[in-house]
């Protein structure tokens, strides 16, 4: 490549729009060299890289087994992009279960409005955005049941009934308690008392 063709690429690409995309972005990450076992999401437009580590998949894999009593292998998601309403909000969440019927975009995508449940396992880097940003955009999307566990503090909080960006309702039981979902699209009671400790 000659340096005029350089300078004519440069020129081309200030010219196209500055804005980036989720696409773009996941498009760059694809071309690193991220090392296996390393999640890898986009909140806000900030990239995140997070480490899972043997707590964090005990509680994943303990949710997936009892979600599976009741869902197809292919309704339950883990570490799955879906896209989220809001700035640049591509989420790879720790458990993901879709709603009977869904489908993928033509892109190759599930869609957040087909999402029934999201648990997210808190993250001592990155729980600031479960508790926050997450959540919010949680709420946003109308997904109806966000889990959060927290092996830092021993606890799980459920959000359910979104209403106007909000969980209308919180409910925060210790590891060892029991998980009521009966009354949500999910229609189990989780158990947590294998749920480990940070």
């Amino acid at each position: 490549m000659t340096a005029v063709d350089v300078r004519t690429d440069r020129i081309e690409m200030a010219d196209s729009s500055d804005e980036r995309t989720l696409d773009m972005m996941f498009e760059w990450l694809e071309k690193m060299p991220v090392p296996e076992g390393i999640k890898v999401e986009i909140v806000e437009g900030h990239i995140f890289m997070t480490p899972q580590r043997d707590t964090h998949w005990e509680i994943i894999a303990d949710l997936y087994e009892q979600l599976r009593t009741k869902y197809p292998r292919k309704r339950v998601k883990s570490d799955v992009r879906v896209d989220y309403p809001g700035h640049l909000n591509g989420f790879a969440s720790d458990v993901t279960v879709m709603a009977d019927g869904a489908a993928k975009t033509d892109e190759g995508r599930w869609r957040y409005q087909d999402v029934e449940f999201v648990a997210e396992v808190i993250s001592k880097k990155t729980g600031l955005n479960d508790y926050g940003s997450k959540k919010t955009t949680y709420a946003v999307a109308e997904i109806p049941v966000y889990l959060i566990a927290d092996p830092y503090q021993g606890k799980c909080h459920l959000y359910t009934e979104p209403t106007d960006g909000e969980y209308a309702t919180e409910t925060t039981v210790a590891f060892g308690g029991e998980l009521d979902l009966t009354r949500t699209p999910v229609g189990l009671t989780l158990k947590t008392d294998e749920f480990p400790r940070d």
